[in-house]
């Protein structure tokens, strides 16, 4: 019960740094608490979905610290379609 306790409150510090404009870094560094934290809850309750959920969390920490990734657009409109001189065999 106590981890549930420290990950909602870790979640208010969240929510209020944003609302007064937090720098970066004072954000990221409550995430990764956060993940920590979920992550310790998670185990100690050994729910499939709050391990799946922390999971995710530290995966999305390390695209994080990766720094930025080309956005991947899914769906019908990925498939790309020739152009007129693409098409055409080069000369």
């Amino acid at each position: 019960m106590e981890e549930a306790r420290a990950v909602l409150a870790r979640l208010e510090r969240i929510e209020t740094l944003e609302r007064e404009g937090a720098a970066v870094p004072s954000l990221l560094a409550e995430l990764r608490e956060l993940v920590s934290e979920a992550s310790e809850w998670a185990e100690r309750e050994r729910d499939p979905r709050a391990r799946e959920a922390a999971v995710a969390l530290a995966e999305a920490e390390r695209a994080a610290d990766a720094g930025p990734q080309p956005v991947r657009l899914r769906g019908s409109h990925e498939t790309l379609l020739p152009s007129a001189p693409a098409a055409a065999p080069f000369e």
